[in-house]
């Protein structure tokens, strides 16, 4: 058995393991099922590791990290995404929000396993286990950001209703304020992590790559700002005090600046990162 055969199977099993585990938190969700419980956080462990067996099988393969095209980063970001959640679930030992959270992986891995496409001619660079790392770190820190956005999103929905009297049955099995706003928190960290370690390689690995390159690269400055924005908000959280409601408004604006800003940078700002 080829490793090649290994990379196909694995890209169409994922998406119907990602299938079944969304079908198990929504059962969870809405009804009580103790076995299922008990089996849908391992579950996710070895469904995300099955994904690191693709992403290194596929790597193997064609001798290249998978982030040559935009349904091998669709793959990247689906694990970032499961790896992400996995981080808070574990973190905080709330189970109830995977519904929510792993269907965007499961979108993610069924469009990358039907559209991926295999390369096999590509520039020296791409080939770099090392940027591979690099592009990898700052996916799984956007995603880690965005996943603190949707936690502050789901706590002002349901502080919304709580002020509105209003209590309806899927805010009824959220994690309370307090749980939602530790979960974003959580989220928020472990995606600054990621984001500080994606900036240190850049940094210090890319120049020795890019002999052309340019500290004001768009993509690089806005990586920068979007860093020193969140640093100031966790500092804001840890010195200033701040908490409940204006924190998840926070997180909110700081990823609504990520996403603005990276859509004008990739759009209408060229950079040396355009790597497909």
């Amino acid at each position: 058995m080829g490793v090649t055969f290994i990379v196909d199977l694995l890209r169409l099993v994922l998406p119907l393991l990602y299938a079944v585990l969304v079908v198990v938190y929504g059962i969870t969700f809405f009804t009580s099922a103790p076995r299922l419980e008990r089996t849908k956080h391992p579950a996710l462990i070895l469904v995300i590791l099955l994904h690191g067996a693709y992403l290194a099988a596929r790597t193997i393969a064609f001798d290249h990290p998978p982030i040559t095209s935009v349904f091998e980063i669709l793959t990247l970001l689906a694990v970032s995404n499961a790896i992400a959640y996995l981080y808070v679930e574990f973190r905080t030992h709330v189970q109830n929000t995977g519904l929510f959270v792993l269907s965007f992986t499961l979108v993610f891995q069924t469009v990358s396993s039907i559209f991926i496409k295999d390369l096999l001619v590509i520039p020296d660079y791409l080939h770099s286990l090392v940027l591979g790392f690099h592009v990898s770190t700052a996916l799984l820190g956007y995603t880690a950001l965005s996943l603190s956005a949707v936690y502050g999103l789901l706590y002002l929905m349901l502080y919304h209703e709580i002020k509105s009297s209003r209590f309806g049955m899927v805010y009824s099995r959220l994690p309370n304020l307090e749980m939602l706003e530790t979960m974003s928190h959580r989220a928020e960290v472990f995606g600054f992590v990621m984001l500080s370690i994606a900036i240190l390689i850049g940094v210090v690995w890319l120049p020795v790559v890019f002999k052309d390159i340019s500290y004001l690269d768009p993509k690089l400055i806005g990586t920068i700002a979007i860093w020193c924005l969140y640093a100031l908000a966790l500092m804001a959280k840890r010195k200033g005090g701040w908490q409940g409601r204006k924190t998840m408004i926070v997180s909110l604006v700081g990823f609504a600046f990520v996403f603005l800003s990276m859509i004008v940078i990739n759009i209408y700002l060229s950079s040396f990162h355009t790597f497909h």
